[in-house]
């Protein structure tokens, strides 16, 4: 069950696909090409390297 509200966005984690409510405080913003990206927890941790070497996404 969904206590979302239809209307109020969902933030989705651009590797997964993983969805909140609301940005959690453990998940990292990326900011590539000029589009923000935001990625779980799961998916910073696993690519934790590329992410500081601040490689594009495509790249992992």
């Amino acid at each position: 069950m969904n206590d979302t509200p239809a209307d109020e966005p969902l933030i989705v984690c651009a590797r997964c696909g993983k969805t909140a409510p609301e940005l959690p405080v453990t998940w990292t913003c990326s900011v590539e090409n000029g589009t923000r990206q935001y990625f779980c927890e799961d998916c910073a941790r696993a690519n934790i390297r590329a992410i500081e070497g601040r490689l594009d996404s495509s790249w992992w």
